[in-house]
């Protein structure tokens, strides 16, 4: 049996980093981790190929090659995904189709053979048994929630890692809160299932036997959602594991604000070789915390919180959203003063929208509010209900976030406040994009330290940085051109011309 497997292409978004990648020749940020663990799934003497269309063409000649294709998806890669069966169909290669774009779909995507939904460790080898015997059905679905003790290590030969800025790992499924917004407890549940110490080890192992040097990202829903088991096990294995290897790696993932709330697991992630984390911070207005049961956030000095974690080794990136009911008309200033105050470097602002299935979905629609289905990009301006503030005003007050925020000025601006309160470790790797090598280096000094409209900021922040905290050089040439990704998809939004669409322009 010949297996295709293919990941559809992502439209230029906020963390697609298509704008920053061109500086060292890399072509996505990473590989498709998910159809790689599937890939180790299927029966050894399959053939199997990946087309990864983030870095390569898929040619009509590789779907011909194939018995069956197997496409994997986000709701984002849904045009991509669409194009890619309907080739398949046209050349006469059946299609398997699974991941969160078909599972949270209300309908199923016609011209795919076989759905094959949920986590792949219950339905894959249904799926698997049916077709060995030649009575394979069209979909395949469970709710059940697998211990991860026979997931295997991804099958990373059949990718070129040299394409890619960042590898990936997962340690955990799940979380423990249930914020309104969010559909990771719909996917995985809120019991977080983890993987063991011998797992884990054998994937690094994976990693470092195909010379990866760099960042590795642990896509973990919520990284300390089992903060016993983290600090008992998890996290002392790998400083071992790390130590052992010189440091080969470091780690960033994402977690919720309460780790700011336990010294001893801040410092035992960075003596493993964390140094980012990704929060989900969403509103500094208390009244919108209630509203979307972000509980964890709720009643704290967030930006102390923030400050915590930056003082201990982390980079803190933010996730923030405006479109709450409960948001005032002051929200957007409000967000603004708070990005900015605490240094949040990467702040991912974006429009609320209803994922399909969620608790505000469902309160949505209960409200006859709903409009339309979510792109999955929640920076295109676009919204999938009638917000409670007039349309306009709401996207209005988005697109002056993002403007402010990643005009240059502001941007560089805040790379040095967050470096006021940074305290990392000696003796790390600072991040995956290692901007020290001569041809980035000369790169970045082109197009940030002569072309671009920013350049005296990129200048000051080099010099200050450079005579008061060298160390830091690097990580401040790595987020000065983040800041260029930004502020293009900033512009794309500026010139997005939704705001002007008063179709939904009700106040309900």
């Amino acid at each position: 049996m010949r297996i295709l497997l293919v990941y559809p292409s992502y439209p230029d978004t906020f963390w697609s980093f298509r704008h920053a990648l061109r500086f060292i020749s890399k072509k996505a940020c990473f590989p498709p981790l998910g159809l790689l663990t599937v890939a180790s799934m299927l029966p050894a003497d399959w053939e199997k190929r990946v087309v990864d269309m983030n870095v390569t063409t898929l040619r009509d000649e590789d779907v011909s090659w194939a018995d069956y294709v197997f496409i994997s998806a986000m709701v984002v890669q849904d045009k991509s995904a669409r194009d890619v069966v309907a080739r398949c169909n046209q050349i006469g290669t059946k299609v398997v189709a699974g991941g969160p774009l078909f599972t949270m779909a209300e309908e199923r995507l016609p011209g795919v053979s076989h759905f094959v939904l949920g986590e792949a460790e219950v339905t894959l080898p249904r799926f698997l048994r049916d077709l060995a015997e030649g009575c394979a059905k069209p979909e395949y679905e469970c709710h059940e929630r697998p211990t991860l003790d026979a997931t295997p290590v991804p099958m990373w030969s059949l990718v070129d890692t040299k394409h890619y800025a960042t590898l990936n790992i997962q340690y955990s499924r799940g979380c423990p809160f249930d914020c309104e917004f969010c559909d990771i407890t719909l996917l995985n549940g809120r019991q977080p299932r983890t993987k063991s110490r011998e797992q884990l080890e054998r994937e690094l192992d994976a990693l470092h036997a195909i010379g990866w040097h760099g960042s590795v990202f642990i896509v973990d829903d919520n990284f300390i959602g089992n903060k016993k088991k983290l600090k008992e096990e998890i996290l002392p294995a790998i400083a071992r594991w790390s130590n052992e290897r010189g440091y080969p790696f470091s780690f960033y993932t994402e977690a919720s604000i309460n780790l700011a709330d336990d010294e001893e697991l801040m410092h035992l992630m960075v003596e493993a070789g964390f140094n980012r984390v990704f929060i989900g911070i969403e509103t500094p207005n208390e009244e919108s915390l209630v509203e979307c049961n972000k509980l964890q956030n709720k009643g704290r000095d967030l930006a102390a919180s923030v400050r915590k974690i930056q003082n201990h080794g982390f980079e803190v990136q933010g996730g923030f959203i405006v479109g709450f009911d409960s948001d005032p008309v002051s929200i957007f200033r409000s967000q603004i003063n708070f990005i900015e105050k605490t240094g949040i470097v990467t702040a991912m602002v974006g429009l609320l929208n209803a994922p399909r299935g969620t608790r505000l979905y469902q309160r949505l629609k209960k409200e006859d509010r709903l409009v339309a289905d979510m792109s999955g990009d929640n920076t295109d301006c676009s919204l999938n209900f009638v917000p409670k503030m007039n349309r306009r005003a709401l996207i209005d007050g988005y697109k002056h976030i993002l403007s402010t925020i990643y005009a240059p000025k502001e941007y560089y601006r805040r790379i040095s406040t967050f470096l006021k309160e940074y305290k990392p470790p000696k003796l790390r790797i600072m991040n995956a994009f290692h901007f020290y090598h001569i041809p980035a280096f000369f790169r970045v000094m082109w197009v940030l330290g002569i072309i671009d409209r920013g350049r005296t900021h990129f200048w000051h922040l080099l010099i200050s940085t450079l005579f008061r905290r060298p160390r830091l050089l690097a990580i401040s040439f790595n987020l000065a051109v983040f800041g260029l990704h930004f502020r293009k998809i900033a512009e794309k939004v500026a010139a997005s011309p939704a705001g002007a669409d008063p179709s939904t322009d009700t106040v309900v």
